[in-house]
């Protein structure tokens, strides 16, 4: 069997196959949010069978969870690259905020609330061990930070990234339309930020 890139053939046609049917599940998102997108008008798009979709996604809601992962693993990499300079942390969570609404603006309107309410779905599928980079990275930061003394000794380093990233989707996901969402992210890091302060 001809390989392409370490690939078998086969391989490479089930992951081609696949990066179709996302692109196809991501545009029909777009479009009409995941609870009104149609599997029939994805697998169209896409060229493919209809079963073939559930082949590669068992829900719609695995296509959020795979696109969750390859935005945060993107924003990551943005992230290492910015923290290059001499970056504190208020400057890294900034940056982060700043990324996320980017994502938001690409994504349009009704997908970003579609992969917000992910993170706070009851039916969301178990984790089983997937990768949350973008918490690992905060967190990473956050420790650096308390280890540095520029915050709270007592600071639990994943907790508090957890904390800054789920209460700002929070925040977003409620505020969306909102004439004053800017001034209330912008309180949202002040207030983060202070509650990290060593203790006077």
């Amino acid at each position: 069997m001809a390989a392409t890139d370490g690939l078998s053939a086969r391989e490479a046609k089930r992951l081609q196959t696949r990066e179709r049917l996302m692109g196809a599940a991501i545009g029909e998102f777009k479009r009409t949010g995941m609870a009104d997108a149609d599997v029939g008008a994805i697998v169209a798009a896409a060229g493919v069978a209809h079963g073939t979709f559930f082949f590669h996604f068992p829900t719609k809601q695995h296509v959020l969870l795979e696109l969750e992962l390859r935005e945060e693993q993107r924003m990551v990499k943005q992230l290492g690259r910015f923290l290059r300079g001499d970056r504190d942390l208020a400057e890294l969570l900034n940056e982060a905020i700043r990324l996320i609404l980017d994502l938001e603006h690409r994504l349009g309107v009704l997908l970003f609330k579609d992969f917000l309410a992910a993170h706070f779905s009851q039916t969301r599928p178990p984790d089983d061990g997937r990768e949350h980079p973008l918490i690992d990275l905060v967190a990473q930061r956050i420790e650096l930070a308390r280890d540095n003394g520029a915050i709270d000794p007592e600071v639990t380093p994943i907790n508090s990234a957890v904390f800054f990233l789920l209460g700002l989707y929070a925040l977003l996901i409620t505020t969306s339309g909102w004439p004053n969402r800017r001034v209330l992210v912008e309180d949202y890091l002040i207030r983060t930020m202070r509650s990290l302060a060593p203790a006077e």
